[in-house]
Protein backbone atom coordinates (compact mmCIF):
# COMPACT_ATOMS: atom_id res chain seq x y z
CA UNK A 1 0.00 0.00 0.00
CA UNK A 2 1.08 3.53 -1.08
CA UNK A 3 2.18 5.77 1.85
CA UNK A 4 -0.63 8.58 2.65
CA UNK A 5 0.46 12.13 1.14
CA UNK A 6 0.51 13.42 4.54
CA UNK A 7 1.86 12.36 7.54
CA UNK A 8 0.89 13.69 10.78
CA UNK A 9 2.80 12.56 14.20
CA UNK A 10 1.80 13.70 17.63
CA UNK A 11 3.86 13.36 20.25
CA UNK A 12 4.37 14.51 23.81
CA UNK A 13 3.85 18.12 23.05
CA UNK A 14 4.99 18.90 19.38
CA UNK A 15 3.07 17.60 16.36
CA UNK A 16 5.01 17.19 13.15
CA UNK A 17 3.28 17.01 9.73
CA UNK A 18 5.26 15.63 6.66
CA UNK A 19 4.40 16.52 3.45
CA UNK A 20 4.96 13.27 1.71
CA UNK A 21 4.97 13.42 -1.94
CA UNK A 22 8.61 13.39 -2.57
CA UNK A 23 8.25 12.15 -6.16
CA UNK A 24 6.75 15.22 -7.31
CA UNK A 25 8.36 18.19 -4.53
CA UNK A 26 5.36 17.40 -2.20
CA UNK A 27 3.39 19.43 -4.79
CA UNK A 28 -0.53 20.53 -3.10
CA UNK A 29 -2.34 17.31 -4.43
CA UNK A 30 -6.07 18.32 -3.69
CA UNK A 31 -5.91 15.10 -1.75
CA UNK A 32 -2.65 16.41 0.23
CA UNK A 33 -3.96 19.77 0.87
CA UNK A 34 -7.21 18.02 1.84
CA UNK A 35 -5.63 16.16 4.36
CA UNK A 36 -3.62 19.25 5.24
CA UNK A 37 -6.66 20.90 5.88
CA UNK A 38 -8.02 18.17 8.52
CA UNK A 39 -4.19 17.93 10.09
CA UNK A 40 -4.33 21.42 11.00
CA UNK A 41 -8.26 21.30 12.93
CA UNK A 42 -7.02 17.63 14.53
CA UNK A 43 -3.90 20.20 15.75
CA UNK A 44 -6.38 22.87 16.84
CA UNK A 45 -8.27 20.73 18.98
CA UNK A 46 -5.34 19.60 21.10
CA UNK A 47 -4.33 20.92 24.51
CA UNK A 48 -1.76 19.05 24.66
CA UNK A 49 0.09 19.97 21.42
CA UNK A 50 2.34 23.36 22.00
CA UNK A 51 4.21 23.56 18.69
CA UNK A 52 4.20 22.19 15.31
CA UNK A 53 6.88 21.36 13.03
CA UNK A 54 6.05 21.44 9.39
CA UNK A 55 8.71 20.05 6.48
CA UNK A 56 8.66 17.59 3.46
CA UNK A 57 9.89 14.56 2.37
CA UNK A 58 12.77 13.62 0.78
CA UNK A 59 14.68 17.07 -1.02
CA UNK A 60 11.74 19.48 -1.46
CA UNK A 61 9.36 21.07 1.30
CA UNK A 62 6.65 21.80 -1.30
CA UNK A 63 6.48 23.09 -5.11
CA UNK A 64 2.74 24.57 -4.53
CA UNK A 65 -0.11 23.89 -5.41
CA UNK A 66 -0.39 20.99 -8.00
CA UNK A 67 -0.84 22.68 -11.44
CA UNK A 68 -1.62 19.47 -12.83
CA UNK A 69 -4.78 19.35 -11.03
CA UNK A 70 -5.96 22.93 -11.33
CA UNK A 71 -8.30 21.94 -14.71
CA UNK A 72 -10.06 19.89 -12.04
CA UNK A 73 -10.63 22.77 -9.23
CA UNK A 74 -14.08 23.28 -10.80
CA UNK A 75 -14.96 19.48 -10.93
CA UNK A 76 -17.57 17.33 -8.63
CA UNK A 77 -16.71 14.36 -7.18
CA UNK A 78 -17.28 12.50 -10.66
CA UNK A 79 -14.78 14.72 -12.46
CA UNK A 80 -17.92 16.02 -14.21
CA UNK A 81 -17.22 20.35 -14.96
CA UNK A 82 -19.90 21.85 -12.99
CA UNK A 83 -18.56 24.66 -10.67
CA UNK A 84 -16.38 26.70 -13.25
CA UNK A 85 -14.59 29.45 -12.20
CA UNK A 86 -17.01 29.05 -8.46
CA UNK A 87 -15.28 25.85 -8.39
CA UNK A 88 -11.74 27.47 -8.55
CA UNK A 89 -12.92 30.21 -6.08
CA UNK A 90 -14.42 27.58 -3.24
CA UNK A 91 -11.13 25.66 -3.65
CA UNK A 92 -9.11 28.64 -3.13
CA UNK A 93 -11.48 29.78 -0.26
CA UNK A 94 -10.73 26.34 1.33
CA UNK A 95 -6.74 27.30 1.17
CA UNK A 96 -7.45 30.41 2.20
CA UNK A 97 -9.32 28.98 5.28
CA UNK A 98 -6.73 26.47 6.22
CA UNK A 99 -3.38 29.15 5.96
CA UNK A 100 -5.59 31.70 8.31
CA UNK A 101 -5.89 28.59 10.22
CA UNK A 102 -2.47 27.80 10.60
CA UNK A 103 -1.05 31.61 11.18
CA UNK A 104 -3.84 31.36 14.25
CA UNK A 105 -3.45 28.01 15.83
CA UNK A 106 -2.48 29.15 19.78
CA UNK A 107 0.59 26.96 19.05
CA UNK A 108 4.15 27.73 17.82
CA UNK A 109 4.20 26.78 14.36
CA UNK A 110 7.94 25.96 12.32
CA UNK A 111 8.23 25.47 8.88
CA UNK A 112 11.61 23.82 8.10
CA UNK A 113 12.23 24.04 4.44
CA UNK A 114 14.94 22.58 2.28
CA UNK A 115 15.20 22.62 -1.63
CA UNK A 116 12.15 24.50 -2.85
CA UNK A 117 9.33 26.55 -1.15
CA UNK A 118 7.57 27.86 -4.16
CA UNK A 119 3.78 28.84 -4.89
CA UNK A 120 1.48 27.27 -2.01
CA UNK A 121 4.84 26.08 -0.27
CA UNK A 122 5.99 29.26 0.03
CA UNK A 123 2.28 30.15 1.38
CA UNK A 124 2.63 27.89 3.97
CA UNK A 125 5.52 29.12 5.07
CA UNK A 126 4.39 32.90 5.59
CA UNK A 127 1.45 31.28 7.21
CA UNK A 128 4.29 29.99 9.93
CA UNK A 129 5.63 31.89 13.10
CA UNK A 130 9.19 30.34 12.60
CA UNK A 131 11.34 29.59 9.18
CA UNK A 132 14.50 27.59 9.19
CA UNK A 133 15.55 27.00 5.98
CA UNK A 134 18.82 25.21 4.46
CA UNK A 135 21.54 26.51 2.64
CA UNK A 136 20.37 25.14 -0.70
CA UNK A 137 16.86 26.17 -0.03
CA UNK A 138 15.06 28.08 -3.47
CA UNK A 139 12.30 29.92 -2.81
CA UNK A 140 9.30 32.15 -5.60
CA UNK A 141 6.33 32.32 -6.67
CA UNK A 142 6.08 31.53 -10.54
CA UNK A 143 2.46 31.03 -10.97
CA UNK A 144 2.90 33.94 -13.21
CA UNK A 145 4.53 31.85 -16.16
CA UNK A 146 1.37 29.47 -16.17
CA UNK A 147 -0.83 32.58 -16.76
CA UNK A 148 -2.26 32.30 -12.90
CA UNK A 149 -1.87 34.08 -9.57
CA UNK A 150 -2.01 33.39 -6.28
CA UNK A 151 -4.37 32.27 -3.90
CA UNK A 152 -3.78 32.25 -0.22
CA UNK A 153 -0.84 34.44 0.44
CA UNK A 154 1.61 34.77 -2.34
CA UNK A 155 0.39 38.72 -2.77
CA UNK A 156 -1.43 39.12 0.87
CA UNK A 157 0.95 38.12 3.31
CA UNK A 158 4.41 38.52 1.10
CA UNK A 159 3.39 42.40 0.45
CA UNK A 160 2.81 42.56 5.06
CA UNK A 161 6.53 40.65 5.33
CA UNK A 162 8.60 42.18 2.39
CA UNK A 163 6.55 45.55 1.21
CA UNK A 164 4.87 45.98 -1.91
CA UNK A 165 7.94 46.64 -4.31
CA UNK A 166 9.26 43.30 -3.70
CA UNK A 167 6.34 41.36 -3.78
CA UNK A 168 5.41 43.01 -7.14
CA UNK A 169 9.26 41.63 -8.27
CA UNK A 170 8.55 38.01 -6.72
CA UNK A 171 5.38 37.72 -8.25
CA UNK A 172 5.38 39.94 -11.82
CA UNK A 173 8.67 38.10 -12.62
CA UNK A 174 9.14 34.92 -10.73
CA UNK A 175 12.51 34.72 -10.14
CA UNK A 176 13.35 31.78 -7.99
CA UNK A 177 15.68 33.07 -5.00
CA UNK A 178 18.08 31.81 -2.59
CA UNK A 179 17.17 31.18 0.67
CA UNK A 180 19.44 34.22 2.41
CA UNK A 181 17.36 36.55 0.52
CA UNK A 182 14.71 35.41 2.06
CA UNK A 183 16.43 35.84 5.85
CA UNK A 184 17.80 39.68 4.33
CA UNK A 185 14.56 40.48 3.27
CA UNK A 186 12.51 39.53 6.73
CA UNK A 187 10.43 36.25 5.09
CA UNK A 188 12.40 33.57 6.51
CA UNK A 189 14.21 33.41 10.09
CA UNK A 190 17.31 31.49 9.47
CA UNK A 191 19.32 29.77 7.15
CA UNK A 192 21.58 26.96 8.79
CA UNK A 193 23.80 24.33 6.82
CA UNK A 194 22.67 21.95 4.94
CA UNK A 195 22.68 19.15 7.08
CA UNK A 196 21.80 20.85 10.07
CA UNK A 197 18.00 21.65 9.59
CA UNK A 198 16.82 19.37 12.17
CA UNK A 199 19.28 20.21 14.57
CA UNK A 200 18.48 23.47 14.24
CA UNK A 201 14.31 22.90 14.44
CA UNK A 202 15.41 20.96 17.96
CA UNK A 203 17.62 23.55 19.35
CA UNK A 204 14.58 26.19 18.47
CA UNK A 205 12.05 23.95 20.11
CA UNK A 206 14.24 23.48 23.34
CA UNK A 207 14.12 27.59 23.63
CA UNK A 208 10.93 27.49 22.84
CA UNK A 209 10.30 24.87 25.76
CA UNK A 210 11.29 26.71 28.64
CA UNK A 211 9.30 30.07 27.73
CA UNK A 212 6.12 31.17 29.88
CA UNK A 213 4.04 29.74 26.54
CA UNK A 214 0.73 31.48 28.13
CA UNK A 215 3.01 34.49 27.23
CA UNK A 216 4.31 33.01 23.82
CA UNK A 217 0.83 32.60 23.11
CA UNK A 218 -0.64 36.36 24.15
CA UNK A 219 2.38 37.74 21.87
CA UNK A 220 1.49 35.40 18.77
CA UNK A 221 -2.05 36.60 19.32
CA UNK A 222 -1.41 40.62 19.66
CA UNK A 223 1.26 40.35 16.47
CA UNK A 224 -0.75 38.57 14.49
CA UNK A 225 -3.83 40.97 15.30
CA UNK A 226 -1.79 44.12 15.81
CA UNK A 227 0.11 44.26 12.24
CA UNK A 228 -3.11 44.31 10.51
CA UNK A 229 -4.66 47.41 11.92
CA UNK A 230 -3.96 51.06 13.02
CA UNK A 231 -1.32 52.24 16.22
CA UNK A 232 -4.19 52.76 18.70
CA UNK A 233 -6.18 49.77 18.51
CA UNK A 234 -2.74 47.61 18.30
CA UNK A 235 -1.84 49.38 21.38
CA UNK A 236 -5.27 48.29 22.28
CA UNK A 237 -4.09 44.63 22.40
CA UNK A 238 -1.07 45.20 24.05
CA UNK A 239 -2.41 46.45 27.16
CA UNK A 240 -5.27 44.10 27.34
CA UNK A 241 -2.65 41.48 26.67
CA UNK A 242 -0.65 42.93 29.92
CA UNK A 243 -3.85 42.46 32.31
CA UNK A 244 -3.97 38.94 31.33
CA UNK A 245 -0.72 38.20 31.77
CA UNK A 246 -0.78 39.82 35.48
CA UNK A 247 -4.04 38.17 35.92
CA UNK A 248 -2.74 34.68 34.87
CA UNK A 249 0.49 35.10 36.63
CA UNK A 250 -1.53 35.83 40.19
CA UNK A 251 -2.65 38.97 40.35
CA UNK A 252 -5.89 38.37 39.08
CA UNK A 253 -8.12 39.96 42.31
CA UNK A 254 -9.70 43.17 41.56
CA UNK A 255 -12.17 44.86 43.77
CA UNK A 256 -14.93 45.55 41.91
CA UNK A 257 -15.02 42.87 39.62
CA UNK A 258 -17.31 39.90 40.25
CA UNK A 259 -15.20 36.89 40.26
CA UNK A 260 -17.66 34.80 38.69
CA UNK A 261 -20.27 36.03 41.29
CA UNK A 262 -22.68 37.31 38.49
CA UNK A 263 -22.34 33.71 36.97
CA UNK A 264 -23.31 31.92 39.53
CA UNK A 265 -25.96 34.04 40.52
CA UNK A 266 -27.56 34.09 37.33
CA UNK A 267 -27.33 30.34 37.65
CA UNK A 268 -28.87 30.30 40.82
CA UNK A 269 -31.23 33.93 39.68
CA UNK A 270 -29.94 35.13 43.27
CA UNK A 271 -30.00 38.47 44.67
CA UNK A 272 -27.30 40.33 43.21
CA UNK A 273 -28.44 39.17 39.63
CA UNK A 274 -32.05 40.02 40.37
CA UNK A 275 -31.14 43.37 41.48
CA UNK A 276 -29.21 44.31 38.18
CA UNK A 277 -31.71 42.72 35.92
CA UNK A 278 -34.30 45.02 37.93
CA UNK A 279 -32.75 48.17 37.81
CA UNK A 280 -31.58 47.42 33.80
CA UNK A 281 -34.85 45.62 32.25
CA UNK A 282 -36.81 48.69 31.81
CA UNK A 283 -34.45 51.35 32.18
CA UNK A 284 -34.80 53.92 29.42
CA UNK A 285 -36.99 51.27 27.12
CA UNK A 286 -39.98 53.68 26.95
Amino acid sequence: MAEKPLLLAMDGDTARITLNRPEVRNALSIELSDMLVDAIQTIKKSTEIKFVVIKGAGNSFCAGDDITEMLKWGDDEYGKSTQGANGVMRRVRIYQDMANSLEELDKLTISAVDGYAVGGGLEITMASDFVIATERALWGMPEVDSGITPGWGGTTRMARYIGKRRTKEINIIGAIMPAKRAVDWGLWNRVVANDKLDDEVDALLTVLRAKNLQACRQLKYIVNRGCETDLYTAQGFEMLSAGLSGAVNGAWEIADADQFSGIKNFTEKGGLWKKRRGLAKNFWSD
